[in-house]
């Protein structure tokens, strides 16, 4: 048995693939499938089977289009009500690859249709268990109340959490090697480990779930302190559950524009520096230069699912990188245009006199768009304003204008977004990026 885990990083997700015996298996894929058809082609692999542990509600799975385009099985837990063709996996159930055996466990919790996926080859034992069981932490049990036709309440998932946790892996070895679809840095859980894969007797001895603990203090305790849900999750679910498009013909279907001017709701990808020194008139500056910047992350949570926007690059090579960036979270089909600059239409961004604001801040009114769990933890500045990133675009009518306004976050990348969101939604006061220099002040 083979077991390849594929990282992407800005999402933090890991998807798998399993060989044996000449056929192949692929775990929670993500949108681009060619990944997964080169390392099936270089180990002389047929993909007979792509399995969904549930359908995920921050990026968007390929399992459909795996499909159709090499006949492979979609298997996926009766309780998730999928509208594409496939076969039901749950407890019981199971697939036989190869000299592999491949089991179903319901593991609830995350979401009520979650699966955790047992792989057996003689004495080794590999679970793939999705958002139910991470590296040190258990996926949150909230994501299910804004999806659709998918709804379920975080206090009743939180209580099948802490039954699956309890119950469902009690029969597997301690030896049973760990494989989670996310890692440190995923929004679907809040204390997940930089640990790519554990065993399950390391998980029983250092995640705080497997402790012995009442039902009321598991479910506190899951519940409280949990990240921001971006806007574009329950959009992901829905997409999920019906199955994506085709992603290259879906991304073929986006114009590109080279030098032009555009008007609308534009999201200029470019260098934050770049962006302060000439943009287009009212555009958002969202990163996405490299696997650090968590471009689908803020693209998902300031633009709005269904939104039309257009999207700006530096140059040509970078289309399309960033198009595949796009369809990560199914925003292609809103995604107008990607256009290079026309630089000779630009304005620049005022920026920041970082000696006089140190000298005197109360000439400022600061405002903090960390999320707010962070905000919780300290403030970096006594008087400044919560307003966190994901909800400014609701929020930022309660700032005052009568005094220039500073914008921070923890590092420079968020307030590089919050700065130039903030320029384009209040034209009548001038807001400057405190950027990386937030440094000086930790």
């Amino acid at each position: 048995m083979i077991i390849k885990q594929f990282e992407y990083a800005p999402l933090a997700h890991y998807s798998y693939a399993i060989v044996s015996d000449g056929e192949m298996a692929v775990i929670d894929p993500e949108r681009d499938p060619m990944q997964y058809y080169e390392f099936a082609h270089d180990h002389g692999a047929r993909i007979v089977a792509v399995i969904e542990t549930h359908p995920h509600a921050d990026f968007i799975s390929s399992h459909l289009q795996i499909h159709e385009e090499t006949g492979a099985t979609i298997y996926n837990s009766e309780k998730l009500g999928a509208d594409y063709p496939h076969v039901t996996f749950d407890e019981g159930d199971t697939i036989s690859m190869g000299q592999v055996t491949l089991s179903a466990i319901n593991t609830p919790g995350h979401s009520p249709d979650s699966i955790t996926i047992v792989a057996r080859n003689g004495r080794k034992t590999a679970l793939f268990t999705g958002d139910t069981l991470f590296i040190g932490d258990v996926g949150r049990p909230d994501l299910r109340e804004k999806a659709g036709n998918m709804k379920a309440k975080r206090q009743e998932l939180a209580e099948m959490m802490y039954y699956t946790i309890q119950n469902k892996f009690n029969e597997l070895p301690d030896d049973a090697l760990v494989f989670p679809a996310h890692g440190a840095g995923s929004l679907c859980g809040k204390n997940l480990s930089s640990d790519k894969s554990s065993t399950l007797g390391n998980e029983r001895m250092g995640n705080w779930a497997f402790k012995k603990q009442a039902k009321e203090d598991f479910v506190n305790y899951l519940l409280d302190s949990q990240p921001f849900i971006p806007s574009y999750f329950g959009f992901n679910v829905d997409i999920n559950k019906t199955g994506a498009k085709n992603s290259r013909n879906a991304n073929a279907a986006v114009k590109f524009r080279f030098k032009a001017f555009e008007k609308g709701l534009l999201v200029d990808t470019r260098d934050a520096s770049d962006f302060k020194k000439g943009h287009l008139p009212g555009s958002i500056n969202i990163q996405a230069n490299s696997s650090n910047d968590k471009f689908e992350t803020w693209l998902g949570s300031i633009v709005e699912p269904e939104e039309v926007f257009n999207v700006i690059i530096e140059n040509p090579y970078e289309l399309e990188g960033i198009l595949d960036r796009v369809s990560k979270i199914g925003y292609e089909g809103q995604l107008k245009s990607v256009l290079t600059l026309d630089k000779h239409r630009l304005e620049k961004s005022s920026i920041l006199d970082l000696s006089d604001f140190k000298k005197n801040p109360s000439h400022y009114t600061i405002v903090d768009i960390r999320n707010q769990s962070e905000i919780d933890d300290g403030k970096f500045f006594r008087q400044a304003l919560p307003h966190p990133l994901n909800n400014l675009r609701n929020t930022y009518q309660n700032i005052p204008k009568d005094k220039p306004i500073v914008v921070h976050c923890a590092g420079g990348y968020r307030s590089a977004a919050g700065s130039s969101l903030l320029s384009k939604l209040m034209n009548d006061v001038t807001v400057l990026d405190l950027g990386e220099n937030i440094n000086d002040f930790k």
